[in-house]
C-alpha cells in the first residue's frame, strides 16, 4: 500500500519516498487535516477559532518533579497549550521541546534540553463514530476521563492500565499495558495518530492507509512530534467482575503459569518473592449481566478467596482501589486497580518493569524467588501480568506474547540502583527488556540489541525530525547511540 500522509499545509514529510527499495508515488490523503477535524464542544472547527486560548508557562527556581518525586526535571520551563495553534507556536519558537504527559514516567524520557510542553488543557473527546467503532480525542486526555465519557454513551475500550490517571498519549507512546493473555498493550487500540511535527505541520498516520510506517509511529517515545490527536478503537459497553484470592503457591505459578493467567480476562499476581506463596491474585472477568448471582469460588489454584477488599500493598488503603468481591460493574470501574480521583499505588516510590517472552515465564518466577530476601528492605510489591503479541516496532509484543515483571520500590534511588543489576542479569538471560518509562541499569547497547526494528524506527524518526527538535538525552542515549 502506498504511503498516505495528511499534512496541514499540503506538503509531505521529506524522506518517506526514499525508504522504499524502489521509489513509489506519494498520494496525499483527501481526509480532512486534523485541524479541521478537531472541534470544540459546540461543534465549531478549531481551525475557525479567531484566536488561541494562549499559552502559559511555569518558570522560576522551584524544582519540578515527576509524579512519584524520584526524578527532578532539568527543563527550564513548562509551557501549557490549550489549542493546536498554541502547540504550533511553542514548537516553532523552541529549539528543543518534549511533551510532559501525566508525569508518571520514572526516568528522563519526558525531560528536555529546552522547553517542556503540557497538553493537560487540551483534553477533549472530539468525536465518537459508532459506525466505525472509533473515538477521536485530543492529545492531553487521561484514560479515566475518556473512559467516563465513553461509558456514558454506551461504549468502552478493550483494556485499561492499572492507573486511570495516566494520559492516553503518554501511555501509548511508551507501550504501557494492562493485563490479559488475549489483549494487547494500550497502543494496539490506535487506529490513527495526529502528530504536529518539527515543521509545524500536522501529519496523520493511519492504520488503514499508512501500513508501511504506522507500526513505527504509534509507540514512538515522542521522537516524531507532538501527539495532538488520537483515534482509538472502541466496542460496546460491558461489565466486569473482580475477584481477589490470597496465597497462591509459587509451585503453581512455576508449573501452571498459563493456566493461572488464562483463567480470566485480566489476571495480575502480586508478590514480594518471599516464602512459598504469592500474596494475591486479582482476576477480572467480563460478565453478561449485572444481576447474575455468582457463587463464591472455593479457591483459585490453591489460593483462597479474599475475605475483604484488598490493596496491592499490604499497608495500602483498600478504599483507593476499584470494587472487588465479585460484584459486577462497568469496565472502567474494574479493569484498573485504582479508582480515578483516589491516590494510586504508594506515591513516594520508584518503579521498574521488565518484559520477556511468555514462554520464559515459569523460569522467570524461579529466578525471581532467589531475590526475595535481598529485595525485602526496598520492595513494596511486585506484579506479574501478561500481554498479547503485536506488530508495533518499539513494543515488546513485536517478538510475541510477553509477560511484565513489575517492581514498586521505596523511593530510595541509590538502593534501587544497587539491586537492579542482579535482577537484570537473571531476567536478561531470558530475553528481558525494560519498560521505556521506568528505571533501569541495563546498558543502552543491550536494549538496542533487543529491539529488532530499531534501525527502521531511527530512520522514521529522522525523517520526521531531521534536526532533533524532539530529541533529548534519553533518546540520544537509548536509541541513537549517544549521537
Amino acid at each position: 500500500m502506498s504511503l498516505c500522509m495528511a499534512i496541514l499545509h499540503g506538503t509531505c514529510i521529506p524522506g518517506f519516498a526514499q525508504r522504499s527499495a524502489s521509489p513509489r508515488p506519494i498520494r496525499l490523503s483527501t481526509r480532512p487535516p486534523p485541524a479541521q477535524r478537531l472541534r470544540d464542544r459546540d461543534g465549531t472547527p478549531r481551525s475557525q477559532r479567531v484566536k488561541s486560548a494562549g499559552t502559559s508557562r511555569n518558570r522560576g527556581s522551584k524544582m519540578r518533579t515527576n509524579w512519584a518525586g524520584n526524578y527532578t526535571f532539568r527543563a527550564p520551563e513548562l509551557l501549557h497549550a490549550r489549542s493546536i495553534a498554541d502547540v504550533q507556536s511553542i514548537v516553532a519558537s523552541a529549539q528543543n521541546v518534549r511533551v510532559l504527559g501525566s508525569g508518571h514516567s520514572f526516568n528522563d524520557i519526558a525531560d528536555s534540553d529546552g522547553a517542556q510542553l503540557s497538553l493537560a488543557g487540551f483534553d477533549r473527546v472530539v468525536r465518537l463514530d459508532t459506525d466505525r467503532r472509533q473515538v477521536t480525542v485530543e492529545g492531553g486526555i487521561r484514560y479515566g476521563d475518556l473512559a467516563r465519557s465513553l461509558h456514558a454513551k454506551g461504549w468502552a475500550l478493550a483494556n485499561l492500565a492499572s492507573l486511570p490517571h495516566i494520559s492516553v498519549a503518554g501511555a501509548i507512546m511508551t507501550a504501557t499495558h494492562g493485563s490479559g493473555s488475549g489483549i494487547g498493550n494500550l497502543a494496539t487500540s490506535v487506529a490513527s495518530i495526529d502528530l504536529l511535527t518539527a515543521s509545524g505541520d500536522i501529519a496523520t498516520v493511519s492504520r488503514d492507509t499508512d501500513a508501511d510506517i504506522f507500526a513505527g509511529a504509534v509507540v514512538s517515545l515522542g521522537a516524531l512530534g507532538v501527539v495532538v490527536g488520537l483515534t482509538l478503537d472502541v466496542e460496546p459497553d460491558y461489565l466486569v467482575r473482580q475477584d481477589v484470592f490470597t496465597d497462591l503457591p509459587y509451585a503453581v505459578l512455576e508449573s501452571a503459569f498459563d493456566s493461572v493467567f488464562n483463567a480470566g480476562t485480566s489476571v495480575s499476581v502480586f508478590t514480594n518473592w518471599r516464602g512459598d506463596t504469592a500474596q494475591a491474585v486479582w482476576v477480572k472477568d467480563r460478565v453478561a449481566d449485572a444481576q447474575t448471582t455468582f457463587a463464591p469460588q472455593p479457591d483459585f489454584f490453591g489460593a483462597a478467596p479474599a475475605a475483604q477488599k484488598l490493596h496491592p500493598l499490604p499497608d495500602g488503603n483498600a478504599d483507593d482501589c476499584t470494587d472487588q468481591m465479585g460484584v459486577p460493574g462497568p469496565w472502567h470501574e474494574r479493569l484498573p486497580h485504582f479508582r480515578m480521583g483516589f491516590a494510586p499505588s504508594h506515591g513516594a516510590e520508584i518503579q521498574a518493569e521488565y518484559f520477556l517472552p511468555r514462554e520464559n515465564a515459569s523460569r522467570a518466577v524461579v529466578a525471581m524467588r532467589r531475590h526475595g530476601e535481598r529485595l525485602a528492605p526496598l520492595l513494596l510489591i511486585s506484579e506479574l501480568r501478561t500481554v498479547a503479541a503485536d506488530t508495533l516496532w518499539l513494543s515488546p509484543g513485536i517478538q510475541g506474547p510477553y509477560i511484565g515483571v513489575h517492581f514498586t520500590f521505596r523511593r530510595d534511588a541509590a538502593g534501587v540502583r544497587s539491586v537492579l543489576p542482579e535482577i537484570e542479569a537473571d531476567l536478561g538471560a531470558l530475553g528481558a527488556v525494560p519498560h521505556w518509562g521506568k528505571v533501569t541499569t541495563m546498558s543502552p547497547s543491550t536494549i538496542r540489541s533487543r529491539t529488532p526494528r530499531l534501525g527502521e524506527f531511527r530512520d522514521l524518526a529522522l525523517s520526521f525530525d531531521p534536526k532533533g527538535k524532539f530529541q533529548n538525552d534519553y533518546l540520544r542515549r537509548i536509541l541513537f547511540d549517544g549521537s
